[in-house]
């Protein structure tokens, strides 16, 4: 009785308030289509790298100087690693946003992409989950014909996550699950996704340039980064902290930090220093009497964010000599 007092007083605030965060940017803008050059083969790399060596499983904690993993983080999400398939359990709004996330990811997809194939609209494109846990949203990005590698630090997570999707045949052969950091791909994927989602992650991140960074690295030019966040307001720590963790429950106490919140305005920032442009910015709310999310105008909360890789720019010493070879008659321009 008292949670659902509290859970109404806390809705009616959030439905009531005069917000003056607003949405950033909604940019419809047409691309070209660009089509998929190549067939990837699922997996096989990846399990090879992620086998036992000498009888010890591999380690994932890199020491390198910059690194995306919060130990902190981590052991959070071990303790978990088991309810990610309980629609009712600490994960159920993660389920829930499915309705609206991953109907952003596909329709600015086809924004970019066009239509693949009838039926499997994201067919031949091929998309990593960032921090996937135990693959609520891999699975159906594979169901609409993408080809997904889900990573996280989480091995346990990793292993629920790949017995879950063997139970159905069409995701044997289309979603990949690797027990690593995005880093450690980085080192050895350069240019090979058309996508790139890290949702509900980056508030538990150690080091959002390095994040940025290791994205960019892993993407094709124009390709695309997904984020969906919690942003950095005292509306966001009343509601996503106080009421949903410690008076709610409806996700455990503990499992965000406030402090590594970051607004949408702090976000684009980052992510233009670090070779993107942001094309849409889209605020999000969930009713905890539901149990349903709502796209909302305001970002004060939570936000769902698409930004594309820019394409390199042709270096100036090249430019010049084409319009030197373009400014003497007769002579045709050398692209060498």
């Amino acid at each position: 009785m008292y949670s659902k007092k509290c859970s109404r007083l806390f809705f009616r605030l959030l439905t009531e308030s005069t917000f003056r965060f607003t949405l950033i940017r909604n940019v419809s803008s047409s691309s070209k289509s660009v089509r998929s050059l190549c067939s990837w083969t699922v997996c096989r790399n990846y399990r090879q790298r992620n086998q036992l060596s000498n009888g010890l499983p591999r380690l994932n904690l890199r020491t390198v100087s910059q690194t995306t993993l919060d130990p902190a983080e981590v052991r959070k999400f071990q303790a978990m690693a088991s309810k990610w398939w309980d629609l009712q359990g600490e994960f159920a709004a993660l389920h829930s946003m499915n309705d609206l996330r991953v109907p952003f990811i596909r329709d600015n997809l086809l924004n970019v992409h066009g239509v693949q194939q009838l039926g499997k609209p994201l067919a031949e494109l091929r998309i990593l989950d960032v921090g996937c846990g135990g693959g609520l949203l891999s699975e159906p990005l594979g169901r609409l014909g993408a080809d997904v590698l889900g990573i996280d630090p989480v091995e346990d997570s990793v292993r629920t996550a790949e017995m879950h999707s063997s139970y159905d045949p069409n995701l044997r052969e289309r979603v990949c699950y690797q027990a690593c950091t995005l880093e450690e791909l980085a080192e050895e994927e350069a240019e090979g996704f058309h996508a790139v989602i890290a949702s509900e992650v980056v508030e538990h991140l150690a080091d959002l340039d390095a994040f940025a960074s290791c994205c960019r690295q892993v993407l094709k030019p124009g390709g695309s980064l997904f984020i969906t966040t919690i942003n950095k307001t005292n509306l966001s720590y009343t509601l996503g902290i106080v009421a949903a963790e410690q008076l709610l429950r409806i996700v455990p106490s503990g499992t965000h930090d406030w402090e590594k919140f970051i607004s949408p305005e702090d976000l684009e920032r980052l992510l233009e220093s670090s070779g993107f442009y942001v094309e849409a910015i889209r605020g999000m709310m969930y009713n905890p009497l539901t149990g349903v999310w709502s796209w909302q105008k305001s970002t004060a909360i939570n936000y769902a964010l698409h930004a594309i890789k820019r394409k390199e720019e042709p270096q100036p010493e090249q430019t010049w000599a084409e319009s030197e070879n373009l400014d003497k008659p007769g002579q045709a321009p050398s692209y060498s």
